[in-house]
């Protein structure tokens, strides 16, 4: 994981979750960070506005989204892929 991404979205879900970026581990979901729906949400446009990149994201149906949202680490992985395809 590029660490610059990595300290961007942890700050972002910091952010949302009100704690400090020292608190949100790689291996925390959102739902240990107390994240609920709207803050998923928000944190979403968040990424995308901090990136510049659009998140394939259903927030009427996160299941079936292919956007990977079960860990920090696997959203800051996400962000990366997207990252790399616009610059493909």
């Amino acid at each position: 994981m590029t660490a610059s991404v990595q300290d961007r979205i942890i700050a972002i879900i910091a952010e949302q979750a009100v704690l400090d970026p020292e608190q949100v581990l790689p291996e925390s979901t959102l739902e240990d960070l107390g994240i609920d729906s709207l803050g998923l949400v928000e944190s979403i446009f968040a990424i995308e506005e901090a990136f510049d990149i659009s998140v394939p994201f259903n927030a009427n149906d996160p299941a079936q989204s292919e956007f990977d949202i079960s860990s920090v680490a696997a959203i800051v992985r996400a962000v990366e892929g997207l990252i790399a395809e616009q610059k493909g």
